[in-house]
């Protein structure tokens, strides 16, 4: 299992979409992410303790894992685990990766 907490592993303040938005935009965090799910263990991330998260972050990262095509939808619900006291959190999360994946699905079914 691969553990990554947001706060301590990489930004206690991640923000932006891209990296010419700082070291802790999502784009970044993207990166971070393609690492873990290439080693074929479940990734777990730790999400609580920053000072908020921005929907951009969270779509470049956790959206762009299945719309880039990196990893599969079916590879992400089944290894991805969010840990957070923040239900809207992971909810939104989720959401995220699910609209990633309509865009894939899209691009690649025209």
């Amino acid at each position: 299992m691969t553990t990554i907490n947001i706060c301590k592993d990489f930004s206690n303040e991640p923000g932006g979409r891209y990296k010419k938005h700082g070291a802790g935009s999502g784009e970044a965090f993207f990166d971070t992410l393609v690492q873990a799910f290439a080693t074929g263990e479940d990734v777990v991330i730790e999400l609580d303790g920053v000072r908020g998260y921005g929907a951009s972050f969270l779509e470049e990262s956790f959206g762009g894992i299945v719309r880039k095509g990196i990893v599969s939808i079916g590879d992400v619900k089944k290894r991805l685990k969010l840990v957070t006291a923040k239900k809207y959190l992971e909810e939104e999360i989720w959401t995220y990766i699910d609209e990633g994946h309509q865009i894939f699905q899209n691009e690649n079914n025209n």
